[in-house]
């Protein structure tokens, strides 16, 4: 469950000097006073949200992107997703970090350049900048408001940190705020944000960050271990139904943007592993043969159609190694909690695999 967003424009909007405060809704606090963050905002271009609607559900299969369950209502509930007792990946990763966060540090070394893509769990980076202390931080998110929230917390927790926040989309070709010098860089990509990416697309996705590191760059990233489906079943369709109502808070935030008349009691929440797949299943199934209109189209369902709203792949590890292998990785070391239900990777960028990366 991660936010994908759409194509960037190229050019930035640079704060360079942190003399004003780009965002009122982050209650107006100075930059300057902090006088560690800059910001560079390369103002990705917003999801057209009507058009990716009518084009998903003129589909034979309908299907929508995960993309559009984060309005603010869908954030909050995405958010107490993460604290329920049967969605264990947040949770488990975090332990991972801290229990191994200095072999992790060993590796990607310290007093460096970290950039991470998605600015997420303020745990989960707090546990790795406190044992990396890198001479400079670079988070990379879409959501402007959230990216400043975060670089204005750490700013606090980290005082001596240098934070080069960008506003950018990573799962488009993206460009980021890199000095000429900097020859050693890490990445973090945590959350298993990458099995929300169909494996062609995740390719892709590496292989730009191979691009970005350079050869001997590494890569730490988490990515969700297959596991007994009843496990995944209630991570996914919790007994408290907050799951069910992310999903079908994306009709109610269609009904509202696009002037449609989804009746949300007509639809439901199903989640399941697709064991040929390797992947979790999110869909809206229809309960009722039904017309929907939305944004002056009328749709269709049948009793029991579904609109596919988002696929969470389960990699495990041997099978992910290939999967970074195409893009140039090659595995330094791998942990896992005790259960086995989450791994997470450090991977480094070899000289002579350039030429073998997927391209867009």
């Amino acid at each position: 469950m991660t936010y994908l967003g759409a194509l960037q424009r190229s050019e930035p909007t640079l704060f360079s000097d942190a003399t004003t405060d780009p965002e009122p809704a982050i209650g107006r606090r100075s930059l300057r006073a902090l006088g560690s963050i800059r910001f560079f905002d390369y103002r990705p271009t917003p999801a057209d949200v009507r058009a990716e609607v009518l084009e998903g559900l003129r589909r034979p299969a309908k299907r929508l992107s995960p993309k559009l369950f984060y309005d603010q209502r869908g954030s909050q509930l995405f958010d107490a997703i993460t604290e329920l007792p049967e969605y264990y990946p947040t949770r488990t990763e975090i332990g991972i970090l801290r229990e191994y966060g200095s072999e992790m540090a060993d590796l990607l070394g310290r007093d460096n350049v970290l950039i991470e893509l998605g600015s997420g769990s303020s745990l989960k980076i707090q546990t790795l900048l406190a044992a990396l202390q890198p001479s400079v931080y670079m988070p990379v998110d879409i959501s402007k408001e959230h990216l400043l929230e975060s670089a204005h917390a750490l700013a606090e927790r980290f005082p001596s940190l240098s934070i080069r926040a960008a506003c950018a989309d990573y799962s488009a070709p993206f460009r980021l705020p890199l000095e000429p010098d900097w020859t050693d860089l890490a990445a973090f990509f945590p959350g298993s944000s990458i099995g929300n990416f169909d494996p062609a697309d995740a390719r892709l996705l590496l292989g730009r960050v191979a691009d970005l590191l350079g050869t001997g760059g590494r890569l730490l990233i988490g990515v969700d271990l297959p596991k007994d489906p009843a496990i995944l079943d209630a991570a996914y369709d919790d007994a408290q139904g907050v799951t069910a109502a992310f999903n079908l808070n994306l009709l109610a935030r269609i009904n509202r943007e696009l002037d449609a008349d989804f009746d949300l009691a007509a639809f439901c929440h199903r989640a399941f592993f697709n064991t040929e797949l390797s992947r979790v299943e999110m869909h809206l199934v229809s309960l009722v043969e039904q017309q929907v209109e939305v944004a002056g189209e009328s749709f269709g369902f049948r009793v029991g159609e579904t609109i596919h709203t988002e696929n969470s792949y389960k990699y495990g590890i041997d099978t992910f190694h290939r999967l970074a292998g195409d893009a140039g990785f090659v595995a330094e070391k791998v942990w896992t909690d005790r259960q086995g239900l989450f791994s997470v990777h450090c991977l480094r960028l070899v000289a002579d695999a350039s030429a073998q990366r997927p391209r867009a």
